[in-house]
């Protein structure tokens, strides 16, 4: 291959099975003897399980085994990523509607959809806790005891719930002087933004495939953390991590909801009851009652002076983590600190709450936490701007933090020039340009601690006889381009053309050690001990060469898959052939990538700084409040873009993605019911929702931690569109909402209210 291999937008490894239908997911998947698994499921959002009757259901032709929670009291039947309060099949009491309360094994789905039928449950109905407010009213119900921490992530020891005030966790981040700092102020800025629960609705619903074979348990999964799986799996049936393997196929979306995937334990328990290879698919209303990104509720107050300068900083999260804790303490940790946003405020008091209720679990969602302060913070910027009657755009470049300036104490500085970014996307957007009559543009900045919380990483990269390779690492292909990126980052450390570098998938019995695929963590943090394994390959290349030819191996050149030196060259192979005697053979090396060693509020610094910058134009309708985007610009900064076109694929499928909790998505519940859990009924954004001009700006100011200066940006750009197009609507309309989803009605009423002018509000004094 002529030219550079990194920058060069490559197709993907992936691409071409996609596009072909040749992929095999979960659903594809077939094994010897294998059966299939049903779940039953709870019609209540709350209640007691007084009785289950399944000798009708073990009795019917076909089926292979019957379970419920009391039949699992021989493992530690419960599971979860910061508290295993979670269990595999409902224990004495449901917690939300559609918790699985019995599993069963037959020959096919027919036959286990009928078994399913003849299963007798009775439930004793308890008051139903529907959001945050009921949850913490005097004389709530108390929904869960204090159950052990989970052992899969260090940042998860320090939780701190009141079971009793049915709190999952209270996170608290302070600095400097707040209360000086709200008295000295000019102005103090109070308000409050919602944002309802929603799902993520990949396109390949939740599923997985189990064989408990005496001590030994496979699973076949779409899972984002095969290795936390396997973990997780060994702790439940007390077997060594050595004898669970979770093998990963192709994985049809995830963005967040494929982590501790709950139809593996179900498969699990099932197959080791039955002794044969189980497979249980969700179906995509399944799914939905699976996970979910959380409700919240944001209190954020800033004090101000006259010139614009934020001097403090107060907020109040409330999250609406659902039934179980799932990730929810870990969200309200991270919103909480990063309610500061990109910006210099010495002055902060924050408190956040994961809250629990009896809707579906919250776990992760792109962006993790930072979606939910950024809708709030973002939004009061141009509240502030426009009560101090400055440009929202001045306001934000007076404030803005600098390159390798201080976050917060402890923290990694920060290493992206978001001045820069700003003037980009702004000239871009034609910020300062006349608009027509009822248009209005919005911006909004987002910044988030990226990499994930003290993860590692390890690689092996193998060279092969023929002059191709391997690399082995566990990151899951979520369409995301991961395989591709890291096959450029080893064909560059060994000159080879990319073509003849092959990417593994996860396989926790052959794949090395990953944490998890999320974060925007990969291609930086993954990527690092990928170059590290092959230039330790290329140390090796060059050692073989450099003997062979009679010269040091400092005047090896790696090129074109082979090494030169003083004229002569030799191809791969024959190093090879000459280092092994003419025996087949291959070179090893291997990679690590460990955690960095600070520590700041949430136990660890950031791995990197993960920037995203929106500008949207839209016009109002306002008879019918409809709202039409023009034109959106999303910005990133990759710190260096090993594959350019995956990352402006990323960033534009963010950004596209953001449109729907922007505009018109919400999970809908009536008393504790979902009434939404479909694709039929749940709104998803359309390629007919884009706006005409629909563009994505990478700047690459390095400064990251992985090859060539390379940081992550998958989450960035869905981060700021609901801020940036509220603010343009208020910028269109005068009017301001700080109710997601800005839908139709809620823009008309809103209109309505404030009637033929609608000056901007939000200033206490």
């Amino acid at each position: 291959m002529n030219g550079p291999v990194i920058g060069r937008s490559l197709p993907r490894q992936d691409a071409r099975d996609k596009v072909t239908g040749r992929a095999r997911y979960t659903v594809d998947l077939t094994m010897p003897g294998m059966v299939e698994g049903r779940v039953l499921r709870s019609p209540y959002p709350h209640a007691r399980i007084v009785s289950i009757d399944t000798a009708k259901a073990a009795r019917h032709p076909g089926v292979m085994a019957v379970l419920t929670g009391a039949d699992l009291s021989d493992i530690d039947p419960y599971f979860g990523q910061a508290v295993r309060d979670q269990p595999v099949l409902a224990i004495e009491r449901v917690r939300f509607a559609g918790e699985p309360v019995a599993a069963v094994a037959a020959v096919d789905a027919l036959t286990a959809e009928e078994a399913l039928r003849r299963i007798s449950v009775e439930y004793a109905p308890l008051p139903v806790i529907r959001n945050v407010d009921e949850a913490l009213a005097p004389g709530a119900p108390q929904l869960h005891v204090d159950r052990p921490r989970s052992t899969l992530f260090p940042d998860v020891q320090d939780i701190k719930p009141d079971v009793t005030r049915n709190i999952c966790h209270h996170f608290t981040f302070r600095r400097g002087d707040p209360a000086a700092a709200f008295a000295q102020a000019d102005l103090v800025f109070d308000d409050t933004f919602t944002l309802p629960s929603i799902h993520h609705f990949p396109l390949e619903p939740l599923g997985a495939i189990a064989h408990h074979q005496g001590s030994e348990l496979t699973v076949w999964t779409g899972t984002q953390y095969p290795f936390a799986m396997r973990q997780a799996l060994a702790e439940m049936f007390g077997l060594p991590q050595s004898r669970v393997r979770i093998v990963v196929p192709y994985v049809g979306g995830a963005f967040g909801c494929r982590e501790l995937i709950p139809a593996a334990p179900i498969a699990s328990v099932l197959s080791r009851k039955c002794g044969v290879p189980v497979r249980v698919l969700f179906s995509s209303e399944e799914t939905a009652r699976t996970s979910s990104r959380n409700a919240g509720r944001v209190r954020i107050e800033t004090a101000v002076m006259k010139d614009g300068t934020l001097i403090g900083r107060r907020g109040e999260i409330h999250l609406d983590t659902g039934a179980y804790t799932d990730q929810g303490s870990r969200v309200s940790k991270k919103a909480g600190y990063r309610i500061i946003g990109p910006y210099r405020i010495p002055h902060v008091d924050v408190n956040s709450y994961a809250v629990f209720t009896n809707t579906v679990s919250a776990g992760s969602y792109r962006g993790f936490g930072t979606p939910e302060v950024c809708w709030a913070y973002e939004s009061q910027m141009d509240i502030i701007a426009a009560r101090l009657g400055m440009d929202p755009f001045e306001l934000r470049m007076k404030n803005l933090l600098k390159r390798d300036e201080e976050y917060a104490q402890g923290d990694r500085p920060i290493d992206s020039d978001l001045d820069q970014a700003l003037e980009m996307i702004a000239k871009e957007v034609g910020w300062h340009a006349t608009r027509e009559s009822g248009e209005g543009a919005g911006l909004a900045c987002a910044i988030k601690d990226g990499g994930g919380t003290r993860t590692s990483s390890t690689a092996i990269v193998r060279l092969h006889q023929d002059g191709s390779a391997t690399v082995l690492a566990s990151s899951a292909e979520i369409g995301q381009g991961v395989q591709s990126v890291l096959g450029q980052i080893a064909a560059a450390e060994l000159a080879l053309d990319p073509a003849r570098v092959t990417v593994t998938a996860p396989d926790t019995g052959v794949t090395p050690f990953d944490q998890r695929t999320n974060a925007s963590r990969a291609t930086s943090l993954l990527g690092h001990a990928v170059q590290e394994a092959a230039a330790r390959v290329a140390e090796q290349i060059r050692a073989i060469a450099g003997e062979a030819l009679g010269v040091s191996a400092e005047a090896c050149r790696l090129e074109s898959g082979g090494v030169t030196a003083n004229g002569q060259r030799l191809t791969f192979g024959q190093i090879i052939q000459r280092f092994f005697r003419d025996a087949g053979g291959e070179l090893i090396g291997h990679g690590y990538q460990r955690p960095a060693t600070g520590l700041n509020a949430l136990g660890a610094t950031a791995s990197f700084w993960e920037i995203g910058l929106g500008a949207a134009v839209v016009t109002v309708d306002r008879e019918t409040g409809a709202i039409t985007l023009h034109r959106y610009v999303s910005l990133s900064d990759p710190g260096r873009a090993i594959n350019p076109a995956g990352v402006e694929g990323q960033d534009l499928g963010g950004a596209m993605q953001g449109l729907g909790p922007a505009l018109f998505e919400a999970m809908v519940y009536d008393d504790g019911q979902l009434v939404n859990g479909s694709m039929i009924d749940y709104r998803l954004p359309l390629f007919s929702d884009l706006p005409q001009s629909f563009d994505a700006l990478i700047i690459e100011g390095g400064g990251g931690p992985g090859p060539h200066g390379a940081k992550g940006v998958a989450e960035g750009s869905i981060i700021t569109v609901a801020p940036a197009l509220a603010n343009a609507v208020f910028a269109a309309t005068g009017v301001r909402l700080r109710d997601l989803p800005l839908t139709p009605e809620r823009v008309w009423r809103a209109l309505r209210e404030a009637g033929p002018k609608s000056p901007p509000t939000g200033a206490r004094r």
